[in-house]
């Protein structure tokens, strides 16, 4: 039976989560609360955690311990295919089912029911619509006619994207979007994540990187990760910092803000040079 969440503001809400595997913790413990107007990005080194984490917020994996709620449903006391409806994910993960020769179109429109592709499911005019719609403020309405496989590394991130925002969920989950990409289609990428970020009626947004160059103008809040702990959380300007940094990914890191953007770079520490600030 599901647990209501006393703070209706609050999409996620995790105390002392941990999740683990094979007798190995893989993220944890874990205590976050993420809010309606707020876009969270998370940072880390390989095997951080950060995958692992973001999968308990899509409600794809429950923790071994410590209590999940998200959307208000505490994960293992509630029914996750209807909570899974309302979120909105993108993953490489996902990209790798799609086949080749699927619409661009279809594979939008067939989020509505949580499926890969056309089958024997039926769409009205608003499902075509709002299909069109999410393309559009992505910049990919021209491709709703193109196959799948035809697309450039660019293009898919942006379709995955519009297709995760498809069924106007309440959370939405970015795992790496712009792995892959070249400077351009980076670029392009952060810009159109920045202007959904300032958008208020977006969801609450969630993005995991490696990179602090792909951190889009916008994001409020921050959490680097390490080895499956916490190294620090909280606000983007007072977490993402030179000293977390260099603390997470265990060297000396020098971080610069251009305009919003960050740009992080090993430090260099010989006598006379610069140090991380």
């Amino acid at each position: 039976m599901s647990e209501p969440q006393t703070d209706p503001d609050l999409i996620l809400d995790f105390a002392s989560v941990t999740l683990t595997r094979g007798g190995k913790t893989l993220v944890g413990p874990v205590d976050w609360q993420v809010e309606l107007d707020e876009r969270w990005v998370i940072i880390g080194p390989n095997g951080a955690g950060k995958t692992s984490l973001l999968r308990m917020a899509g409600a794809l994996e429950h923790p071994t311990s410590g209590s999940a709620f998200v959307l208000g449903e505490r994960l293992g006391r509630t029914d996750i295919r209807d909570l899974t409806t309302r979120i909105g994910l993108v993953s490489s993960a996902l990209a790798a089912r799609i086949p080749d020769h699927e619409i661009v179109s279809d594979l939008v429109v067939s989020a509505g029911y949580s499926v890969l592709g056309r089958w024997r499911e039926e769409y009205d005019r608003f499902d075509r619509d709002r299909a069109a719609d999410v393309l559009e403020s992505m910049g990919a309405e021209h491709l709703a006619d193109r196959r799948f496989g035809t697309l450039s590394e660019g293009e898919r991130k942006r379709v995955l994207i519009a297709r995760g925002l498809m069924t106007d969920p309440e959370l939405l989950l970015l795992d790496e979007p712009a792995a892959g990409l070249d400077l351009g289609g980076r670029e392009e990428l952060v810009d159109r994540l920045g202007a959904l970020a300032a958008d208020p009626e977006a969801p609450a947004m969630v993005l995991i990187t490696h990179h602090v160059e792909e951190v889009p103008p916008g994001f409020t809040n921050a959490m680097l990760l390490s080895e499956g702990h916490v190294t620090a959380q909280g606000p983007l300007a007072t977490t993402l910092t030179a000293e977390n940094l260099t603390t997470t990914f265990r060297q000396s890191i020098a971080l610069a803000n251009d305009d919003g953007r960050y740009f992080a770079r090993r430090a260099r520490q010989a006598g006379g040079h610069r140090r991380a600030q």
